[in-house]
This record gives C-alpha cells, structure tokens and sequence, in this order.
C-alpha cells in the first residue's frame, strides 16, 4: 500500500476538479512520494465523473448515484482505502483530504507529509492557503465560540475581524517558516495520520451532511490528545466555495444546520444556551436587513428570507 493515500470529494465543479488533479499530480511526481488518490463523484450533472475517468485513468474513482455530501464521500473513500475492516495491515501512513476547488503549489503535499510524520505527538495538519489572486487566506482558526457568533451577527470594529476575538491566528504565525499548533485546519486540506484516524474514526456524516465536519473531527483529535498544525511551506490555492456557492440559500441553512448541531455536540449546556439566544437574535436581525436591502431582485430576497426563516425555526425547536 502506498505510504500516502489522497481523497478529493466533488459536486458540480469538473473544470476545477480537473485542475485539482492536474497540480496536485505534478506535485506528486515532483515529491517523489508513494501515493494514490481517490476521487468520489457526489452524483454531479456536469459529466465531472465521466471527464476525471478520462483524463486521470490512474485515479480510483467512485461516481456515487446519490450526494453523499461532504463527510460522508470522503467516508466512503476511506472505507475503500481499508478503515473500518478489521484488517489494517495494508492501510497508508497518512490520508490527505483535499478539496477539488483547490491547486497545489510545488512541494506543498510533501511538506505536509514531512512535518506530519515527523512528530509523534502530531495528527492533523492542513496547508497555509492563498486566494486566486495569491493574496492571503486563513486556513486555520480556534474552535468557534460565543465572540465568533457575535461577529457574525452584530457590529464589530473593524481591527478585531483578523483577530483572536474573531478566532483567527495573527498573521505573523503563517509567516514563519515552523508550523504552528492550531485547534483546527479548514477542510480544504487535511493530512492525517493512520492511527489517528484508527483511534478517532471519521467524519461524523450521521450528524453533519455539509459544513462543521472537519472542526467536530478535530475537536475530537483534540480530545483524544493528538496535536494539529498549520504548515506554512505548504502552498495551496484556494477557491473559496465554488461548490456551495451554487444554492446560496439552500448553503446558508445547510450551514447553520451544522453549527447548530456542533455546539450541541460540543458545547457545555449555558454555552449551549447563550449560543441559541445569539443566533435567534442575529437570525432575526438578518430578516430585517433582508428586507430592505434592495440591491436583491425580488426573489433572491424572497428566497433569502425563507431560508433565515427556516433557520429560525431550526434554532426554535
């Protein structure tokens, strides 16, 4: 078995996945690493499957009927690649998860295999990431709390919005050369070791079908007392949201959904409750400013409205 196996989950985005495979191949090559990679097709209606089985004939690719969403494809693949059987002779050191709106800059795969296995005490790590235009973007942030949540909704000074308060790093930590220990990576990219994945199962896909999946698992590689590190060696671009993007409304319930479910899972019950009354208000807040933003054309806002509405009802029960 290869020392290294890679999944990519996709939905909707062939021309970005292809572009994925293409520099995360060359980057492969380049590394000299001993690595296979796995894609499953989240039952997408742009041929993504079909383009991918022509182009990259060397991936393990899985064209699901039905969308599995984000935890539950790359479960899926992991399962393929040996976890969950009782046999684990044959599994690989380390699972790379990788998103398909993604190009992987030269050397960026093998530094984070690198630092990865180096360290015993070392689970996860995840890439330093960059926008299209090569500018700046987080890509590891502290476990969400109340102050987020207020950020999200109320109005906040500008100088905290890159700050702890807003549980962002400083900007300085991404700019040294060692990595740094953060309570999570974005799921963009995520390296895992084998053991950790043994120890600490997969994604929670029972309870979160799309967003929150990699900050529960982290929590979870946290509590099982494994470290997690930003790599700053290691380049990735990355296209924010290109899949989501897609059913903006139909994104914002699925998210709130998720966080929903996250601080029930992993919140202490006043911080539960402080968090429900937060988001009811904000929630509320939102409808109002929906309302009269009339940059919108009528059934965007419509569209909007009701989705803040189901939210509400979410937040309610």
């Amino acid at each position: 078995m290869s020392k290294l196996a890679i999944v990519i989950v996709t939905w909707n985005v062939r021309d970005l996945a292809l572009n994925a495979l293409k520099s995360l191949f060359a980057d492969i090559e380049n590394s000299r690493l001993s690595a296979e990679v796995y894609v499953v097709d989240n039952a997408s209606s742009d041929n993504t499957a079909d383009a991918i089985a022509e182009q990259f004939p060397q991936v393990h690719l899985t064209a699901s009927e039905e969308n599995l969403g984000f935890g539950g494809g790359n479960n899926y693949a992991l399962k393929q690649i040996g976890f969950g059987r009782a046999n684990t002779n044959d599994l690989p050191d380390a699972v790379y998860l990788l998103n398909p709106d993604t190009i992987t800059q030269v050397g960026a795969t093998k530094a984070l295999y690198d630092t990865l296995m180096a360290d015993d005490k070392l689970g996860l790590v995840g890439a330093q990431l960059a926008n299209a235009d090569n500018s700046f973007q987080h890509g590891a942030f502290y476990f969400p709390g109340l102050r987020q949540l207020w950020v999200e909704f109320f109005p906040t000074p500008g100088r905290l919005i890159n700050t702890t308060f807003n549980g962002r790093y400083p900007l300085t930590a991404y700019q040294q050369s060692e990595p740094f220990s953060v309570d999570f990576t974005l799921g963009a990219t995520m390296m895992l070791k084998r053991e950790v994945i043994q120890q600490t199962d997969m994604f929670d896909d029972d309870t979160f079908f799309m967003y929150c999946e990699e900050i529960d698992w982290a929590w979870r590689i946290r509590n099982a007392g494994w470290d997690i590190k930003c790599v700053p060696s290691a380049h990735v671009t990355h296209l924010v949201g290109q899949s989501t993007s897609q059913i903006r409304p139909q994104s914002l319930v699925n998210l709130w959904t998720s966080r929903l479910r996250l601080f029930k899972k992993h919140y202490p019950r006043w911080k539960l409750f402080l968090a429900r009354k937060m988001v009811m208000l904000g929630i509320q807040r939102k409808i109002r400013q929906t309302y009269r933003d009339h940059h919108l054309d009528q059934d965007m806002r419509g569209q909007l409205i009701k989705a803040y509405q189901e939210i509400l009802q979410l937040v309610l029960e």
